[in-house]
């Protein structure tokens, strides 16, 4: 049975650790040029001073009246030899040549070299000219420099020349000896960098989690795609609370404009146009769990959780606050689902209401028949179907939309059912069919359902405080292109200084949890296009005018 081995893909390198291998690379690279530079430097300043020495010297030994005196003798060599290699003992060159005008020497470090010629150039010297030059000659490369010699008494004529040089391997050896130090300069300062490169490329690895450059491109990747692929809306927060991410979902959950979209990276939460409540929520400094606010057309529910820097272990609170993430839901959907829900259970509590009421007439009349008294039975059994049909047929006759019908029919149940009277005028007229279908029944529930329910528990609340007998009067109708709804309620109305607020999310005068009713009740005129009024009769009244011939706001 053939044997397979299972090779191990190498895991490729960590995007620190190609940063710290460049990085050592450029650093030592760096380093090595720098110390290259120096060398090259040194050697030319050593150059240079050797170039400085040998002119000192060679004119110091021109200008010298014992020189200008031993050229006149007739054995100059025995005068000057001792002299000139006093000189170079004492100045540490290789050499001091004193010649005469034809390049005889009459001095040199090697005796044997007495009396021949000198090996360089010597014509600027004879014009009169100090010059140096680097030539090769019996001690091998030297950098020297040729001086004339003028006789006694401030004489213009030149009786002799001086040649002073330093061994090129002298000079080679005196940078030589500088080389060790500059070696050592470099190594420290590549330890030193590479140390640093270290130290920061540790810590890019703790940050970077590891990974390698195509690792973090990929996640990159994902990370776009992701967040444009999810339906929750999510916005990330600095520590300035400007908007450092917001993906598609957040734009369209939020209303911004297209315009906005490409813009909003970088802008101030306060400077998005959201609702005050909202942006209070993405301002708070807790976190806000499950909150429901309210955006120009949609109901959100808004999630924020701060983000702490630092990954030591410290505890949370000792971290420092990054910025935040913000979800977002849309509930639009299900606050109106909730809403139609409400609606079908006040119908069955409406059904509950008539069936118990229908009961107890049922008794009477069975009662009434049994004390045989059936002429009375009869009478008051047609007294009880004329009243109830009597507002059935009021509303079927004047609303023929079958949605608002029923609506209106269970709310009247249910308000007859509390103590209030609710009148249907004269004057509604909505047949069936004149609704566009862009105007939702489902928004139609919501609105005519919110108000009559408002106006019930306000007209049962002003007849508490001792005002007339609760009743609700509701005017639907539809001419001139435009749908009207009205419903007038005999409580005490609306504060004028609360106009302003009594559609804004969280106003009520109930109990804490309600307020978002009336906040639904605009949004959904706003979406189509309408308006709701506030005004004030006998109690509160409340006008939406919803244009019927203008298709619905996106």
């Amino acid at each position: 049975m053939p044997m397979f081995r299972r090779t191990r893909r190498a895991r490729p390198r960590s995007l620190a650790g190609q940063l710290f291998a460049m990085q050592v690379v450029i650093v030592a690279a760096v380093v090595a040029g720098c110390a290259l530079l120096a060398y090259v430097n040194a050697h030319n300043r050593a150059e240079d001073a050797a170039r400085q020495q040998v002119i000192a010297a060679a004119r110091a030994v021109a200008d010298s009246p014992s020189v200008a005196g031993a050229v006149r003798t007739a054995h100059p060599t025995a005068v000057l030899e001792p002299y000139a290699e006093q000189i170079a003992k004492d100045t540490g060159v290789a050499f001091v040549t004193i010649m005469n005008t034809d390049g005889i020497r009459w001095t040199h470090p090697d005796r044997t070299e007495i009396g021949k010629r000198f090996l360089g150039n010597i014509g600027p010297a004879l014009r009169g000219r100090t010059f140096t030059e680097t030539y090769t000659g019996t001690l091998g490369p030297s950098v020297r420099a040729v001086t004339p010699v003028y006789g006694p008494g401030g004489s213009k004529k030149i009786i002799a020349l001086v040649s002073v040089g330093i061994t090129v391997n002298t000079i080679s050896h005196q940078v030589r000896s500088q080389l060790t130090a500059l070696i050592g300069v470099a190594l420290a300062a590549l330890a030193v960098g590479g140390l640093g490169t270290y130290i920061a490329n540790a810590r890019l690895r703790r940050h970077t989690h590891g990974m390698a450059a195509t690792e973090l491109s990929r996640m990159y990747d994902y990370h776009q795609a992701t967040l444009h692929a999810v339906r929750e809306g999510l916005l990330l927060l600095d520590e300035g609370r400007r908007v450092a991410l917001c993906n598609d979902a957040a734009r369209e959950l939020l209303g911004l404009p297209e315009d906005v979209a490409g813009r909003v990276v970088g802008r101030y939460v306060a400077e998005l146009g959201l609702p005050a409540s909202l942006t209070g929520a993405l301002l708070a400094a807790e976190p806000r769990v499950d909150e429901v606010h309210l955006t120009a057309e949609r109901v959100v529910v808004v999630n924020t959780s701060p983000v702490r820097g630092g990954d030591d272990g410290s505890s949370s609170r000792a971290r420092s606050r990054l910025g935040t993430v913000v979800t977002l839901r849309d509930h639009t959907d299900l606050q109106a689902l909730t809403g139609e829900l409400d609606s079908v259970r006040g119908f069955a509590e409406a059904l509950r209401s008539q069936a118990h009421e229908a009961s107890n007439r049922l008794h009477t009349v069975v009662s009434l028949i049994a004390l045989g008294r059936p002429d009375d039975a009869v009478e008051f059994a047609t007294a009880e179907l004329e009243l109830a049909q009597a507002l059935t047929d009021q509303v079927v006759a004047a609303v023929g939309e079958p949605v608002l019908a029923a609506l209106l029919l269970g709310k009247a149940a249910e308000a007859n059912e509390r103590g209030v009277e609710l009148l249907v005028t004269e004057d509604s007229r909505i047949d069936d069919g004149v609704l566009p279908a862009a105007l939702a029944a489902r928004d139609l529930v919501t609105i005519l359902g919110n108000l009559i329910d408002n106006a019930i528990d306000a007209a049962i609340e002003g007849a508490a405080l001792g005002s007339a007998r609760p009743s609700v009067t509701v005017t639907a109708r539809a001419d001139g292109g435009e749908l009207l709804i009205r419903v007038a309620d005999s409580g005490h109305g609306v504060d004028p200084a609360a106009v302003r607020e009594v559609f804004r999310r969280g106003w009520t005068t109930k109990s804490e949890g309600h307020g978002l009713g009336l906040a639904l009740v605009e949004q959904a005129a706003r979406r189509h296009g309408g308006a709701v009024e506030v005004g004030h009769e006998v109690g509160a009244v409340f006008s939406v005018r919803l244009p019927m011939r203008q298709e619905a706001h996106a």
